[in-house]
């Protein structure tokens, strides 16, 4: 796929179509390189764990937009293939703390690994000067993302809910 028919300044609209497309390109070469034996949401389990290392089930129900069940299941799965660790909180020991473990960690690794040289492959045929225009591109995404994300957390604690994450209430 092309994009030189874009104008100098492309709109909006045109970059996000480009960009979904090139994400959906990102799955194809992804699942290639396999993610075996985790499925996608099992997946989005560990990269919250590896970044929220600790948090309790609801919390993670919260962050999955998934209800306290179903996420208690995957994360049975998960621990079953010795993935994720549950831990009694050292404060509430009616609370349970979740962990990716060490065999979890290195899933991720591998899985980085491969899903690294799958894009390496396309990389490598590209031209320099688009990989470096690529790189920008990418790097500013990822700051305006972020500060998007940053932004919509900040909104949802001045929503009058002044718990902070993991609170239980009765």
């Amino acid at each position: 796929m092309t994009v030189t028919s874009l104008r100098p300044r492309p709109e909006p609209a045109e970059v996000a179509r480009v960009t979904s497309t090139a994400a959906e390109l990102l799955e194809v070469l992804w699942g290639r390189a396999s993610t075996a034996p985790a499925s996608a949401s099992q997946l989005r389990v560990l990269l919250i764990l590896e970044h929220h290392e600790g948090i309790n089930l609801r919390t993670l129900a919260d962050s999955l937009a998934s209800t306290p069940p179903s996420t208690s299941r995957l994360c049975d799965r998960l621990q079953a293939t010795g993935f994720v660790e549950r831990v009694v909180s050292p404060v509430d020991r009616r609370e349970v703390r979740l962990r990716l473990s060490g065999r979890g960690r290195t899933f991720l690794a591998d899985l980085r690994v491969r899903r690294e040289q799958a894009l390496r492959a396309v990389l490598d045929q590209m031209p320099a000067a688009k990989r470096v225009a690529l790189l920008q591109g990418l790097e500013a995404f990822c700051d305006a993302a972020a500060a998007r994300i940053h932004d919509a957390s900040d909104d949802a604690d001045d929503d009058g809910d002044s718990r902070s994450p993991g609170t239980r209430t009765a």
